[in-house]
């Protein structure tokens, strides 16, 4: 299956589209403020020690300090009973890390002392002597052909490892001696940058979007990278020339009147990534519910009546709904613990098939996912890996009026519930008059319906009641002011 690369750059934003066959599959967005942090490697100071929490707090040179955990010590691993984390570390140690998650949220970045250099073909593991093989290259022949040729081809010098990427399969030894000198280079640097900077400093930093896109993105199924800016193409040519030369011929300036993620359908697709429904060629939906703990994701129906029974349309359905759901996954980097809702099936037999159906879906994805099946409760459990914020998180931010709750109180709620302040206050305090002041669609409840309950809380506390409309409350926004 054929795709295309979609670069549109700015000098505040990078974006990224892959496109098959007329459909968006992955987004990708960096902006220069606020620029992702996996795979930069620090030199970091242990700013806490955690005992019972097996963990640390190390300080990077970031806004908050970020987290450690014993099982991401390079030190423990390979032993059955790794030793705690307060016999291997202790408070203004400094410490070689790297970020494996993004902070996210209220919480730090994660850390790890396990460093790996990602290449074009390989992945350098420098303190590990091992040789692994992307899961995605099946043969058990060709893994091991591999190996075998990275074995060979290596420098009798080298005491670390590396895991073979999938870009690698029919590589020629050339550019796996190219990659291997550019990765041994890299952690010299590192090395040599540890030595004489301070804690905390930043000692290598992960290439730009725009960079990972062709290391990372661009395969032989690449039809074309297209970018819409003259500087970006420049700087992705020479990357490619010094890297990657095969893909040079792929690298294609866009120059039409038209935005080309515009052009393509992308920014539509963004609008969409954003939306709580997402409706089915069949005439189906998903709901899907991002929330800090897990998402959730819910099939319905809809209009969809096509079936020649009514199991057959529940099973269509439920295939449909299987292909967006990971299309979904992918397009708004959702990660975590993902809870799905297919429609109840009837028949063993077609959960099986929806199982089979979302497990092929989910196979094209580049983020690994572990599918866990049906629960007892017919719901769908699976794991998709989170290392950066979902697209909802980066682009967007909790509503000022509901405050992220998706719902807001009744005016009627709102009404009572100043009423029943005005009792209380009237206990406490006598002032000469109670004066609300709350939104239009509160006070002209208290104008109307509400009018004779306002003026009998008014006789019963013996004090005059005045209303004011606050142009820019919310309807959840009140005070009531003591005159």
């Amino acid at each position: 299956m054929t795709e295309d690369i979609l670069v549109n750059v700015t000098p505040f934003e990078a974006r990224v589209a892959l496109v098959q066959q007329g459909a968006v599959q992955e987004l990708h967005l960096e902006r220069t403020a606020t620029r992702g942090l996996v795979g930069n490697v620090y030199l970091g100071r242990v700013s806490r020690v955690l005992p019972g929490m097996q963990s640390a707090f190390i300080d990077i040179g970031l806004d908050r300090a970020a987290f450690l955990h014993v099982a991401d010590l390079w030190q423990s691993r390979g032993s059955e009973r790794p030793a705690p984390i307060e016999k291997l570390l202790y408070e203004s140690q400094p410490l070689l890390v790297q970020v494996i998650k993004d902070p996210i949220g209220t919480k730090g970045a994660r850390l790890s002392t396990q460093i790996s250099i990602a290449g074009r073909l390989l992945v350098y593991l420098p303190q590990d002597p091992h040789i692994g093989v992307s899961q995605r290259i099946g043969s058990e022949a060709e893994r091991t052909a591999l190996r075998e040729k990275i074995q060979r081809i290596m420098p009798s010098d080298e005491t670390g490892g590396f895991i073979i990427r999938t870009m690698a399969e029919d590589a020629d030894e050339a550019s796996l001696l190219a990659d291997i000198g550019y990765l041994r280079t890299r952690w010299k640097q590192i090395l040599e940058g540890s030595k004489t900077q301070a804690a905390p400093a930043l000692l290598y930093q992960e290439l730009s979007l725009i960079q990972r896109v062709l290391r990372d993105l661009a395969s032989e199924q690449t039809s074309g990278v297209v970018v819409d800016a003259p500087g970006a193409l420049e700087e992705l040519q020479a990357f490619a020339a010094v890297y990657m030369p095969s893909l040079l011929p792929k690298l294609r300036r866009y120059g039409g009147e038209r935005p080309l993620f515009d052009l393509h359908g992308v920014e539509e697709e963004l609008e969409r990534a954003l939306a709580r429904r997402v409706d089915l060629k069949s005439g189906g939906y998903l709901i899907i519910d991002q929330t800090e703990a897990m998402t959730t994701i819910d099939v319905k129906t809809g209009g969809y009546v096509g079936g020649r029974n009514f199991d057959d349309t529940i099973f269509r359905t439920n295939l449909e709904a299987a292909h967006a759901i990971a299309r979904q996954l992918r397009v708004r980097n959702l990660g975590g613990i993902i809870i799905i809702d297919f429609i109840d099936m009837g028949t063993a037999e077609h959960r099986e098939a929806v199982l089979a159906e979302l497990r092929r879906a989910l196979a094209r994805d580049r983020t690994k996912s572990s599918v866990n099946g049906f629960t007892s409760l017919g719901l769908v459990e699976m794991t998709r890996k989170r290392t950066r914020e979902s697209l909802a998180n980066v682009l967007c931010e909790p509503c000022a009026t509901c405050g992220g709750k998706g719902e807001t109180k009744t005016a009627r709620t709102v009404a009572y519930g100043i009423m029943r302040e005005i009792q209380r206050e009237a206990r406490q305090f006598n002032p000469r008059e109670f004066r609300i002041l709350a939104s239009q669609s509160v006070i002209d409840l208290f104008l109307e319906e509400e009018s004779q309950h306002l003026a009998a809380i008014g006789d019963q506390i013996g004090k005059p009641i005045s209303l004011q409309v606050e142009g820019l409350y919310s309807q959840e926004q009140y005070d009531i002011i003591l005159m």
